[in-house]
């Protein structure tokens, strides 16, 4: 059994809607990350070393990060349909938008509610600017990010782009704001959203 060690109202999110995707059974475990002892969870802290959320167990294999544990299950289980096999001629694209949130959204989203002097030659992010314009570009093919093929790198990247328009730090932009309402509409990311909302 597939176990989430889950905080409702972060990054975990992205890690219950890949699961809910799956199709695969799974159990959540609530942690309260800014609660030690509830942080001291032993099978948690061998899943994450720095006591951070979301955090997975699968049998015997344990996977910290968000990105990571989209990219441990789909490619563990692939029957889903969320990533292109490893020889795939688009397995390259989609590494790239796996990456893309830790890599770039995140710490261009970092810069500006920091209000960081930016430095596109010397920040590997480039800017806030440029996150924004890639993003773009690589939506103009869409639906999703691999074209017709929606993948664990739209559940990573959808997240992140749905907490841009949460925090109101998304600008203009009407190929987003539709890429925003096509992974809001999925069931899965609804069923997601509804234990967000309802979690103690």
């Amino acid at each position: 059994m597939i176990t989430l060690f889950w905080c409702p109202q972060t990054r975990a999110a992205r890690a219950l809607w890949m699961l809910e995707e799956l199709g695969q059974p799974f159990e959540v475990k609530q942690i309260d990350i800014r609660d030690e002892a509830s942080k001291n969870d032993p099978l948690f802290r061998v899943a994450s070393p720095m006591g951070k959320v979301p955090a997975l167990m699968d049998g015997d294999v344990f996977v910290s990060e968000s990105a990571a544990i989209c990219l441990y299950l789909a490619d563990k289980y692939s029957d889903a349909g969320l990533a292109p096999a490893v020889n795939d001629l688009g397995r390259g694209r989609f590494l790239y938008w796996m990456m893309f949130t830790p890599a770039v959204l995140e710490p261009a989203m970092a810069e500006k509610f920091g209000g960081w002097e930016t430095n596109k030659l010397s920040h590997g992010w480039g800017d806030y600017d440029s996150m924004i314009k890639t993003l773009e570009g690589g939506l103009k093919q869409g639906p999703w990010l691999m074209g017709e093929q929606f993948t664990a790198a739209d559940v990573v990247v959808g997240s992140s782009a749905n907490f841009l328009k949460m925090f109101n730090v998304l600008p203009e932009s009407p190929v987003i704001e539709a890429y925003i309402e096509r992974c809001l509409e999925r069931p899965a990311y609804q069923r997601t959203l509804a234990r967000e909302a309802t979690a103690s």
